[in-house]
């Protein structure tokens, strides 16, 4: 999603800076990528690193942007990384280093990058999150309840960045089985024995999740990850104050979209309760970036 997303909006005209760890050590041949690809279509992206684990790297970051544009106007938090067995079969070390990365890092980002924003009184910060906070799948625990945090954060500074001129934009991609990193490079539970105590009973189910979650695509649809590239690059080029607080990018009609729309009518109430509505974004609450939310979702048979 990053990568195609980076490429998309310097097609569209952007500066794009693309950050990844390793640029000249284990990311030098996706950095090189990066190079070819501005190259060939002429293009302003260039490659940049960052590791958001890092408080160091992500204020030298924020220093090579600050120096070579002199402002800031969009931050795309997109790393993530994804926990695929047993919740319990996860030591807490382990699910804290999943933290560190999916939402710690977010943070990490903002307190490098959010100062010229500030500065400038202007800016979008784009969250890439997932419809699995909303509609929870099985056997992701740790990186659902990472999501979950993550999206948190996303409303909290949302308030607390508003009056600066920063639109917020969380982005909810929905399954995709092909087209990204998440699952081939997804991290398993440590704990194998009690993982091994799970499978006499679960293994068929993990064993099938891939053909399941294959099998939910809505009829007519093909999941496509350059969608979520898409829907970013056309919520960046909207007006700043038009664009949406949250969009669906789902071909498989999971559910999440009336979820949000609940949860938009209930945080527009509360924060009116609470006289405080001019922190709420000028723009919709949530939309669908597909445009297939009147496509039908097969219903379950009653008992």
């Amino acid at each position: 999603m990053g990568r195609l997303a980076a490429q998309a909006l310097a097609l569209a005209g952007h500066t794009v800076y693309a950050s990844m760890r390793g640029i000249e050590s284990r990311n030098a041949e996706k950095a090189a990528e990066v190079r070819a690809f501005a190259a060939e279509h002429g293009v302003d992206l260039r490659p940049l690193e960052l590791d958001v684990l890092s408080d160091e790297s992500t204020h030298a970051a924020a220093h090579t942007v600050r120096h070579n544009q002199e402002r800031l106007d969009v931050l795309v938090h997109n790393a993530a990384h994804l926990y695929f067995g047993i919740t319990e079969a996860f030591p807490p070390e382990q699910i804290l280093r999943g933290l560190d990365t999916n939402v710690v890092g977010a943070l990490r980002v903002n307190r490098a990058f959010l100062p010229m924003m500030r500065h400038q009184r202007s800016g979008l910060l784009v969250w890439v999150g997932s419809g699995s906070t909303r509609v929870v799948p099985p056997f992701l625990g740790p990186y659902t309840a990472a999501k979950a945090a993550f999206d948190s954060f996303a409303e909290s500074i949302s308030y607390e960045t508003i009056e600066f001129g920063i639109d917020t934009t969380i982005v909810m991609p929905g399954i995709f089985v092909e087209g990204t990193s998440h699952f081939p490079k997804a991290e398993f539970p440590a704990d194998v024995e009690v993982q091994q105590e799970y499978l006499t009973l679960y293994q068929p189910y993990l064993d099938r999740n891939e053909e399941a979650s294959r099998g939910m695509t809505l009829p007519g649809l093909t999941p496509d990850v350059q969608g979520v590239a898409d829907e970013i690059v056309r919520v960046v080029d909207l007006p700043a104050g038009s664009r949406p607080f949250r969009t669906t990018v789902d071909y498989t009609g999971v559910g999440d979209v009336a979820v949000n729309e609940a949860a938009d009518r209930s945080r527009r109430q509360f924060m009116q309760r609470l006289t405080m509505p001019d922190l709420l974004p000028t723009g919709p609450g949530v939309v669908d970036g597909l445009g297939v939310g009147e496509l039908a979702v097969p219903k379950l048979d009653s008992a």
